[in-house]
């Protein structure tokens, strides 16, 4: 069960795990963790996010690209960003690095 509190911070660097494999289903997105088995389906919007952090990318640097991208509020982007950030986590799906300051 993904930490439904865990925030992940705007200088928090995201990517794609190197153990997935994953397919573009037309707008939608199937990625197979290959170290579990167990796949894990995305809607338009979290494949967009997911072809996106493809490359490392903060969390400010996704939350602004989808806002630049899409029509939803700020509150609500922030939300669902950080849900889906937790959702993908927890199914080992993407690394989080934090920055060292």
């Amino acid at each position: 069960m993904p930490d439904s509190t865990r925030v992940y911070a705007d200088e928090t660097t995201i990517a794609a795990a190197p153990d997935q494999a994953s397919v573009d289903l037309d707008d939608e997105a199937a990625i197979l963790n290959l170290k579990t088995g167990i796949y894990f389906g995305l809607n338009e919007v979290g494949a967009w996010i997911w072809r996106l952090i493809q490359e490392p990318r903060t969390v400010a640097a996704i939350r602004e690209a989808v806002l630049a991208e899409f029509e939803v509020e700020p509150a609500a982007c922030q939300a669902d960003l950080q849900a889906l950030l937790r959702d993908l986590d927890h199914n080992q799906l993407i690394t989080v690095s934090q920055t060292k300051t």
